[in-house]
């Protein structure tokens, strides 16, 4: 596995996603998912100079963690429990899965620093999503206001798998839509700047319509090693 190649890969195919659209690709943040692979994978990640990692499950962020947490933005990406906020909230840089009020009253209790936090919406509608209607997120992110550990940076979804490329544009164009909505209210609790969508089979998709956080896994570091 080449994943210094795979890097250049795509670095080279977002530079050529905001070229499309006049975006500057500095301003795209690479978050490497490494919730398949092994530390030594994910270390080499590191030495390709992406510093920003994903983890979805609790026991797979506290073992890289352990290993590689001294120069590392940690990313927590999947679905939390409730119950498993005390034992890693303070670890991480940035919730990209904030989509109920239960969560965010036990990550204010539990922070002892200010979370950066996506609201994931499922734009899509799928069942098999996580994540707030995108009609529902408004009022949710406006009732965050006094939670003083939360500030809501962005948000977070996944496109729909399909293979209609309008479908996913679609998907991504409606919460690039929704989180200007919320960035021109400019609540101080919420500037939300930020978008995390797209992946590793949609992730120029997503640039072209506003993200601003990509989370690539595969095309990174593989999987199952």
């Amino acid at each position: 596995m080449d994943v210094l190649g795979n890097v250049a890969e795509v670095r080279e195919q977002i530079r050529q996603a905001c070229e499309k659209v006049d975006r500057n690709p500095e301003d795209i943040t690479i978050i490497g998912v490494t919730k398949y692979v092994t530390i030594d994978r994910a270390e080499a990640l590191l030495n390709a100079g992406i510093n920003n990692l994903a983890e979805n499950r609790l026991e797979g962020f506290r073992e890289k963690h352990e290993k590689l947490g001294y120069d590392v933005k940690w990313h927590f990406i999947g679905s939390l429990q409730s119950r498993k906020v005390k034992d890693m909230i303070n670890d991480i840089d940035f919730l990209h899965s904030l989509d109920r009020k239960s969560l965010a009253k036990e990550i204010n209790k539990r922070a002892t620093k200010v979370i950066p936090c996506f609201v994931q919406v499922n734009a899509s509608g799928e069942q098999s999503k996580h994540g707030l209607a995108v009609e529902d997120a408004v009022d949710f992110i406006k009732s965050l206001a006094n939670f003083e550990n939360i500030r809501v940076v962005g948000i977070m979804t996944m496109a729909p798998l399909v293979d209609e490329e309008q479908t996913i544009r679609n998907t991504f164009r409606k919460v690039k839509q929704l989180r200007d909505e919320v960035a021109a209210k400019q609540w101080a609790h919420a500037p939300c700047d930020f978008l995390s969508m797209g992946m590793s089979n949609d992730f120029t998709i997503a640039i072209e319509e506003g993200a601003t956080h990509v989370r690539i896994g595969s095309s990174l570091v593989g999987s199952n090693q």
